[in-house]
């Protein structure tokens, strides 16, 4: 009976390192649960304490005590290092994570400098380690890499106002932009980095929602005429782009009148019958709004970066919120640029063509987010590090192509907003009906 029980175990254990990779391409979640989960959990329990002894992160006891063991004891052997207490793992769609009880005098940037080895060790695709809460660090692991093929979401939309689904998180988790929660974005990457693609996921996200679109493209409306048929207003040049901007800050004056005058402290507070429509401004290379080459263009170039910090500053309790792009991005360009930079909570950085680049996008809020953004290679496109004050996480945005973004602006064209002092602003006329929005939030 013993005999049987063990070929009938041996014989599943064989089917199964047979099926094994067609079963991991098929149900990948599955097979993680059911097979790859409790293999890690018991690589990581036999390799703990001589990690931690590798790379530095055990303590040792007491040194006299350790040399008088050696000395006069009887044969003892000598006591052990301690190591640091780990919780229980806990599994994830594709991946685990677990809690780690820091020892006196280690830091979480220790666990952040052995997570290389970690992940040799444990045979994952990579490990991340991040502060938690005083003394624990949290250790999340990857079995495989989540942003090589991302899943496209059904639906883009996320069911509330001004969130849009864009791609998925290293985590596995799905990438979302809230501009509720981060009212302004600064994207920057080089040429087929992939930061156009981001914007059409969030342009193809915010076309179906009671949201008016305003694009800034300095090259012509090169990039931003594909979605021409969904926007409010669009400024080709930076001429244009001034008189835009200016309208904007009039518009952004104008609601801090009826806040004012309705006693409530941004337009979230205002009732749904009055409160005025969201503004999603879309700037696209922002190098073009800041270049100069004569005096005219320097006066040029200062109000509109004038018009981009007021709108920064005060935009995200009066509904106006930024979204600013651009292939380069340095303190070169002018103080306005810095300052702007400081008023843009939420970075994006694809592959970039200089370090300064992403320097300005990340290195005021995390070096580590920094030195992720370096080590994007050209064939990952889409691939980008995001952060805000709260941390980093690497990342990748669903693919949506150009025919997508446009036809999904002319599917969702009759949303538009007829915004006149905006349209006006860059020689606009009307053609298009006013929207009346009756509820623009579920949310009070």
């Amino acid at each position: 009976m013993v005999g049987f029980v063990l070929v009938a175990v041996l014989a599943v254990a064989v089917g199964l390192v047979i099926a094994g990779p067609g079963l991991s391409r098929r149900y990948p979640a599955a097979w993680w649960l059911l097979i790859g989960f409790p293999v890690a959990c018991v690589r990581v329990s036999r390799t703990w304490r001589p990690l931690m002894a590798g790379c530095g992160l055990a303590v040792s006891r007491k040194a006299a005590l350790t040399v008088v063991s050696g000395l006069v004891g009887n044969g003892a052997p000598p006591p052990q290092p301690r190591v640091p207490r780990r919780g229980p793992m806990r599994p994830t769609r594709g991946g685990f994570w677990f809690v780690v009880r820091l020892l006196p005098g280690q830091v979480p940037a220790d666990f952040a400098k052995a997570a290389p080895a970690l992940a040799e060790a444990w045979q994952v695709h990579g490990v991340r380690a991040s502060p938690l809460r005083p003394g624990h660090v949290r250790i999340d692991a990857s079995s495989q890499d989540p942003l090589a093929a991302p899943r496209v979401p059904q639906q883009r939309g996320s069911g509330r106002l001004l969130r849009v689904a864009v791609g998925v998180l290293e985590t596995g988790r799905q990438w979302t932009v809230d501009l509720r929660e981060i009212p302004h974005w600064l994207i920057v990457g080089a040429t087929r980095s992939g930061k156009s693609t981001l914007i059409n996921a969030l342009v193809a996200g915010l076309a179906p929602q009671p949201v008016a679109l305003v694009g800034i493209d300095c090259k012509g409306g090169m990039e931003l005429s594909l979605y021409e048929a969904r926007l409010s207003a669009l400024a080709t040049d930076r001429a244009q782009a001034v008189r835009l901007l200016s309208a904007l800050v009039d518009l952004m004056v104008h609601r801090m009148a009826v806040c004012r005058a309705a006693r409530v402290r941004n337009v979230w507070g205002l009732p749904d019958t009055v409160r005025p429509v969201p503004v999603v401004v879309i700037v696209d290379e922002l190098a073009e709004l800041f270049l100069v080459a004569s005096r005219n263009e320097k006066d040029e170039a200062h109000a509109a970066g004038t018009s981009l910090i007021r709108l920064a500053q005060l935009g995200g309790a009066l509904g106006v919120f930024l979204v600013v792009a651009g292939q380069r991005v340095g303190s070169d360009l002018g103080p306005g640029v810095t300052a702007l930079r400081a008023q843009l909570g939420g970075r994006v950085c694809h592959r970039v063509a200089d370090p300064g680049t992403a320097e300005m996008a990340l290195g005021d809020l995390n070096p580590d987010a920094l030195k992720a953004a370096q080590a994007i290679r050209p064939d990952q496109a889409g691939t980008a590090v995001l952060a805000s004050g709260e941390g980093w996480e690497r990342a990748r945005s669903h693919l949506v192509s150009e025919a997508e973004a446009e036809a999904t602006a002319a599917q969702y064209a009759h949303l538009t907003p007829d915004l006149p002092a905006l349209r006006t602003a860059v020689g606009g006329k009307s053609g298009r009906s006013t929207v009346v929005l009756e509820r623009l939030d579920g949310e009070s």
